[in-house]
C-alpha cells in the first residue's frame, strides 16, 4: 500500500504544529545544542522511561561521565549507582559497552547501519540520533508522534508500522527534522495526550509491582552498596513478597547478563 496525503492539507498542518511549538517549546536538557554523545544518553535513558523521570539522572549522568571516553572506563558499580531509578538497568551496561565501540571506531557514527552496530541501538534510537544529533532528514514514529498522526487525521489506529512510516515521511519538515520530531512529540503530549484523544499505544507497560523488573531492581540496589553477599543475606534484605527460588531465578538471570557476577565462596557482588 501507497499512502497518499493532500499536500495543502500537510503543510497546514506541518504550519499549526510550528507555530504551536514557537510558543510551548519544552525546555529539556538534552535540546540544549547537543552533542552526539549527548543525544545518545538521552534516546537510551528515555527508552521505556518518562520524561519527568529522566531529566534529573540525565544531568546526574553527564556531571559524572561528561564525554563518551568517560563513559567507556566507567567503574560499573559506580554506573549503576548513578543508573539507579531509572530501571532496565542492563541498559546502562549497553550505554557502557556502545562508549566503547565508539571510542575503538575513533568517531561517532553518523550513518544508521553503523549506530546500529552499536550494542542496544536498534532502528528507532538510530533513527533518533540521526535526527537530534545531526538533523538528518528523516522520520522517526514514537508512540506519541503515532498518535498525533492519528489523531489530526493523517494515519489510522488499525496501519502497519509500514504504512505509518511512510506518513511520517510525508509529513516530514524537510531541513528541520530535529525541530519538526520535537515539536510533535511535545505537541502529543500537551495537546493530543492519550488522555484527550482516546487513542491508546500498540504496547502497554507491565505492571511493575511483584515484578521480575521490581526484584531485578532491588537486587542491584543492595549489591551496589555492599562488597558482597550470599544470596540467603540478600533475600533477607529485598523487603519484597518474593520466594527464595524466585529470587535465585532472577540472580542468575543478572549473571549471564553481567550485570551480576558469582563468586566461587557463595556471594554475589557488581562485577569490577
Amino acid at each position: 500500500m501507497t499512502v497518499q496525503l493532500d499536500q495543502e492539507a500537510v503543510r497546514e498542518f506541518q504550519q499549526k504544529v510550528m507555530e504551536w511549538w514557537s510558543e510551548n517549546t519544552r525546555d529539556l536538557p538534552w535540546r540544549n545544542n547537543p552533542s552526539p554523545y549527548e543525544v545518545l544518553v538521552s534516546e537510551v535513558m528515555l527508552q521505556q522511561t518518562q520524561v519527568n523521570r529522566v531529566i534529573p539522572k540525565y544531568l546526574q549522568f553527564l556531571r559524572e561521565f561528561p564525554t563518551v571516553e568517560a563513559l567507556a572506563v566507567a567503574e560499573i558499580r559506580h554506573l549503576l549507582t548513578v543508573w539507579s531509578g531509572l530501571g532496565y538497568n542492563r541498559r546502562a551496561l549497553w550505554l557502557r559497552e556502545a562508549a566503547n565501540q565508539i571510542v575503538e571506531r575513533g568517531k561517532f557514527p553518523q550513518e544508521a547501519q553503523e549506530l546500529r552496530e552499536l550494542k542496544g541501538i536498534g532502528q528507532y534510537t538510530s533513527q533518533s540520533i540521526l535526527i537530534f544529533a545531526f538533523n538528518k532528514d528523516l522520520a522517526a514514529v514514537d508512540t506519541n508522534i503515532r498518535r498525533v498522526m492519528i489523531a489530526s487525521g493523517f494515519a489510522a489506529e488499525e496501519m502497519t508500522e509500514c504504512e505509518l512510516q511512510e506518513v511520517a515521511d510525508i509529513l516530514l519538515l524537510r531541513g528541520r527534522s530535529s525541530d519538526w520530531h520535537n515539536a510533535l512529540m511535545d505537541y502529543g503530549s500537551e495537546v493530543l495526550s492519550s488522555n484527550l484523544t482516546g487513542i491508546a499505544p500498540t504496547s502497554k507497560q507491565p505492571v511493575f509491582k511483584g515484578s521480575t523488573r521490581q526484584i531485578r531492581g532491588a537486587i542491584i540496589r543492595i549489591l551496589t552498596g555492599v562488597e558482597s553477599m550470599t544470596a540467603e543475606k540478600l533475600h533477607s534484605q529485598l523487603g519484597l513478597d518474593c520466594k527464595k527460588d524466585t529470587m535465585i531465578s532472577v540472580l542468575d538471570q543478572l549473571v549471564s547478563e553481567n550485570l551480576v557476577e558469582s563468586q566461587s565462596c557463595g556471594e554475589y557482588r557488581i562485577p569490577t
